[in-house]
């Protein structure tokens, strides 16, 4: 079974830092695209950040300098590191994987809540 589960979230202050974690298997990690996503309250889910087989990533404008997407190939493991966290970053973040062969193969963890406090 193909199984994501992130982990890291919870409750910060305004201008505090969180690191998220998706833990994979069932895939061969290191060939596929993975990707963090947030839905917030009557908003559409939105791509944070992304990053390629190669290491390769990209932002969505609202967090790019306070947030950096990484990944370990040796623990199958993409993390979002997020700094200077604002309210409006408060939502639930999903990782995603996608393949490299077909781009319709892909993958969702459950979600992990970031509620950032003033």
């Amino acid at each position: 079974q193909v199984q994501l589960v992130e982990s890291g979230g919870g409750l910060v202050q305004a201008g505090g830092s969180l690191r998220l974690s998706c833990a994979t298997s069932g895939i061969y990690f290191k060939e596929y695209a993975m990707g963090w996503y947030r839905r917030a309250p009557g908003n559409e889910r939105e791509l944070v950040a992304g990053i390629d087989s190669g290491g390769k990533t990209n932002y969505a404008d609202s967090v790019k300098g306070r947030f950096t997407i990484s990944r370990d190939n040796a623990k199958n493991t993409v993390y979002l590191q997020m700094n200077s966290l604002k309210l409006e970053d408060t939502a639930v973040y999903s990782c995603n994987a996608e393949s490299p062969v077909n781009r319709l193969y892909n993958y969702w963890g459950q979600g992990t809540q970031v509620t950032v406090s003033s």
